[in-house]
């Protein structure tokens, strides 16, 4: 899959030399708060015994994405990252403002749509400049982790680059419950690496502000997959085995024709048929119920969790394989 010209021999980030065996914790400072506290992003670094490729493991490019940056520390906490081949570079908390304010963006600015970003911009600017010249150029490849944003519940699933083969590679060794690809978005992460060749999938499990058991679980499985099935971690480390992830090919958001109170007849990641009933929009004063149907067979990647909706509003996450 990958080229041998692996360059973990010796990682470089902000100065600091990692070599073969070593394993050390990089504080890279961004900025200060008004009250002058210092803000660091915490880098992990995990270098293997002998050359293999760099993977970078990133949570909490939004801030709100608390799921994300859970699946991350735990695997962290649990030592899934006793690397023995190649090298793991692990970013559990990027985006420490939005964090710290609940909240997607870093002062008004996602920084996911910020890239390639510039060291004398804003500061979602510098941090995305900062994740680039000093993390990204050691890696070989990256597994972004995500959530749905404010009311939406992804469901288990793993996106690439249609352009980029070695994306769909990583993405059927990773084996989330869904697939499929996903258009780059500019100024994105995903899009600054695949103009550097560097690929990138991104696993998207649950809602922002939310932790939720099931997409922690299948995200630490997948990236688990992927380090073994690249000789990174010891054959005997157990992953819980998976069906094999379902592609989908056509996507579309299921929207709300009347405004109202919404509730759901179906589960997140359950298979649907044409003219099912998904779900009922009631007023509240109960005098008119409107009955949502799914308008073809397929599966549920996400769903609307807010009881209260506008009309327009996305429900459901329709996927066709």
């Amino acid at each position: 899959m990958f080229k041998q010209n692996f360059k973990n021999d010796v990682v470089e980030i902000r100065g600091q030399k990692i070599g073969l065996g070593e394993s050390k914790l990089i504080k890279i400072p961004i900025d200060r708060l008004p009250t002058g506290t210092l803000i660091e992003i915490p880098i992990y670094v995990f270098n293997g015994k002998t050359l293999g490729p760099t993977i970078l493991l990133q949570g909490g490019l939004h801030g709100d994405e608390v799921n994300s940056i859970e699946l991350v520390r735990r695997m962290l906490i649990d030592k899934s990252y006793k690397i023995h081949r190649g090298c793991v570079i692990v970013v559990p908390l990027l985006n420490v403002f939005g964090f710290l304010n609940m909240s997607r963006d870093m002062h008004g600015k996602d920084v996911n749509r910020s890239f390639p970003g510039s060291k004398t911009g804003s500061l979602a600017s510098r941090m995305a400049y900062y994740l680039m010249e000093e993390i990204t150029n050691n890696v070989d490849f990256a597994i972004d982790f995500h959530t749905g944003g404010e009311q939406r519940n992804n469901f288990p699933q793993i996106r690439y680059t249609p352009e980029d083969g070695i994306g769909f590679e990583l993405a059927k060794i990773f084996n989330a419950p869904f697939m499929f690809s996903s258009k780059l978005i500019p100024k994105s992460f995903r899009n600054q690496c695949f103009k550097n060749n560097i690929p990138v999938i991104v696993y998207e499990g649950g809602e922002s502000l939310r932790l939720e058991e099931n997409a922690i679980q299948h995200g630490i499985d997948g990236t688990l997959r992927v380090l073994k099935h690249f000789n990174m971690i010891h054959r005997n480390v157990e992953v819980s085995k998976n069906p094999t992830s379902i592609h989908i090919n056509k996507r579309n958001w299921i929207r709300a024709k009347v405004a109202g109170l919404f509730t759901s007849t179906v589960k997140n990641g359950e298979k649907v048929e044409k003219g099912q009933t998904l779900g009922h929009i009631m007023d509240t004063y109960g005098e008119t119920n409107f009955t949502i149907k799914s308008p073809s067979n397929g599966y549920i990647i996400a769903k609307n969790n807010f009881p209260i909706i506008n009309m327009g509003d996305a429900l459901f996450h329709l996927g066709n394989p």
